[in-house]
């Protein structure tokens, strides 16, 4: 017992019970998705999460991306920043629609933590919808540690 709480202390005091990031992207048509999301966290600890898209001719419609509903269970949140302009659900994906940039580049952010009561991990599918339909997705899996 006392051989697996020095392992414990000696992972934390290295910085590897804390939160490891991690990204994934897809590209087609022009279109570059790139997904950073916390690759292993704790409950209670801020983890980032951001979807970026890029198109270098621009964006002429607003930006629909769906994510697996389950995966946003796992955390508390304060929100998107932007705000999405609509959200809706399938009963496996949240959509989330966003007013199209000026520019070239989107990207979103999602202000949450985990929750205290989230253990062992939760997969998750972001889907980039263009004319109401799925152009191309990322797979993920975030997992907790105790």
């Amino acid at each position: 017992m006392l051989a697996l709480l020095v392992v414990v202390v000696l992972l934390a005091a290295g910085g590897l019970t804390g939160v490891r990031t991690s990204s994934v992207s897809a590209s087609r048509d022009g279109y570059t998705m790139t997904v950073t999301y916390a690759l292993i966290a704790r409950a209670g600890l801020d983890v980032p999460w951001r979807v970026t898209i890029e198109h270098p001719d621009g964006f002429d419609e607003d930006i629909t991306i769906g994510v697996t509903a389950r995966y946003f269970d796992i955390f508390e949140t304060q929100g998107f920043h932007p705000s999405p302009d609509m959200e809706t659900g399938d009963g496996n994906l949240v959509y989330l629609t966003f007013t199209a940039p000026a520019g070239s580049i989107f990207s979103a952010d999602f202000d949450a933590y985990i929750q205290p009561s989230s253990q062992l991990s939760e997969r998750a599918d972001v889907v980039l919808m263009v004319d109401v339909r799925p152009l191309m997705s990322v797979s993920y899996t975030t997992w907790l540690v105790p």
